[in-house]
This record gives C-alpha cells, structure tokens and sequence, in this order.
C-alpha cells in the first residue's frame, strides 16, 4: 500500500503542544474562548476551530504510582474512511481521498444542516467537528498543501521531541514496528494503535483507555459505519440504521 503516513510515538510526547499551535497558526484557526476545567488540557474538545488537540489523562497503576497520558489527537485518514461515505451522502463532493497521498481532506462542500449528524456517525474515532453555525465540517487534512510541494505536516514540523514523524506509508510502519520492538523490552504492554486501518499510526505504552476514549476504534462501531454507508443503503435507511446501531455501541 503506498502513499503517506504519521508515525506518533507517545513514549516520548512532553505536551508541549508545539504541535496544536503550529496546525492552529498554518491553517489560521481562530482562538476560541476556554475556561479552566481542573485539567491542563486546553481547549477540552475538538472543535471545527481546534483540529487538533493534546489530551491529558492522569492515571494510577496498581502500585500506586502516577502518570500523565499525553495523546496529540487527530484525523486518523483511514485507509477506508467511513466519513467520506457517510458526508458524501449528505453533501456530495464534501470528502475526498488523495489517490497520491492518501489525505482525506473536508471541502468547502461538507455543510450539512446542523443537528442532522453527530461526530460519532462519521467517525469510528470521533474526529470530525461541525461549525455550528455554518454547518460546515472540518478535521486535518494532513497539511496536504505542504506535503505536495515537499514540506512536512506542521505539527511534524514544530515537533521537538520526535513525537511525530511522517513520511512514505512503508518508511512509517518499518519505523512504527522497529521503535515498538525497543518500548516492549520495558513495556511490554506496548502496542501500535490499528496499524493496518489508519495512516496516523500510535505507539502506545500503556491500555489505549488510559489516553483517551477513542485512541482505538471499536470493531463493532467501524463495522456499523462502513455497512450503513455502503452503496446499496438509501439516505433515510443509513439514517436510520447509524442511528440505531451507533446508538447502542455508544451506550455499550
């Protein structure tokens, strides 16, 4: 499989969130107002203003002993991305998938009513975000307009501690499942986060709960979103049945 990908190696993120202020200065998002929640994570959620975002979570292992769990959240571009389906459904031409990299990039055209559908419809892991005014949808592109002329994703760029790495798709998982190798020799709990689905892959060191709720995407929920959004569903049928089926992996 050719094209690009993300190697994101969580052993070594510091939160420095140098990579959520270069994607906020190059795409010229706007600040948006926050408050103090009891968490060093700012903003608290994903916005269709702040498409990327470092989580924090502080957990205890069974000796007692305390962590930080920093995830550089993101688009994952899946290598079959349901919200490509699920938007172009809705809004024809909102989604589109680049044959040379494989970025699956929102347009100008993904505005679909608001209220209609939720994050979760779209996305097995619960990226995408609505303006809620516009309508419109919005995630990471992948930079695709760096990546084309030879420059590296922004966050890749501003990274300092070599969290983040990115380059040919063969280059990454060679990379991805060396590093691996060298974190299991002291975590063994260590693990690559859906390699084969994703072009965003994580190295994780601990249980993917312990980072955030949808580090991984729920086999059920991935199956559920590709089945409703496949050709022979009708608009109102794949309404339906996303709505039901989703609702009950949600719950679960």
């Amino acid at each position: 499989m050719n094209g690009k990908s993300f190697f994101v190696d969580l052993t070594l993120c510091t939160a420095c969130r140098g990579c959520q202020v270069a994607c906020k200065q190059w795409k010229k998002l706007p600040a948006e107002k926050t408050r103090n929640m009891g968490s060093h994570q700012n903003p608290q959620d994903l916005s269709s203003k702040t498409i990327r975002l470092v989580r924090f979570n502080e957990t205890m292992d069974d000796k007692g002993k305390l962590s930080w769990n920093f995830f550089p959240e993101q688009c994952r571009h899946c290598i079959e991305p349901p919200c490509k389906y699920v938007v172009n459904m809705y809004a024809p031409g909102g989604v589109v998938q680049d044959p040379e990299t494989g970025a699956v990039e929102m347009t100008d055209k993904a505005i679909i009513k608001p209220g209609r559908l939720d994050s979760w419809e779209l996305c097995p892991y619960n990226v995408p975000r609505q303006d809620p005014e516009t309508g419109l949808w919005n995630k990471c592109d992948m930079c695709i307009d760096r990546v084309k002329i030879g420059m590296l994703p922004s966050c890749v760029q501003s990274c300092p501690t070599g969290t983040m790495n990115f380059g040919d798709r063969e280059d990454m998982l060679a990379l991805a499942n060396k590093r691996l190798a060298e974190v299991q020799k002291t975590k063994p709990k260590a693990f690559l986060a859906d390699p084969e689905d994703v072009r965003v892959i994580y190295l994780c060191e601990t249980d993917p709960e312990n980072y955030a709720e949808h580090l991984v995407a729920s086999v059920d929920q991935r199956k559920t979103v590709m089945t409703a959004s496949g050709p022979a569903q009708t608009k109102s049928s794949r309404r339906g049945f996303l709505s039901a089926a989703l609702g009950k992996n949600k719950k679960a």
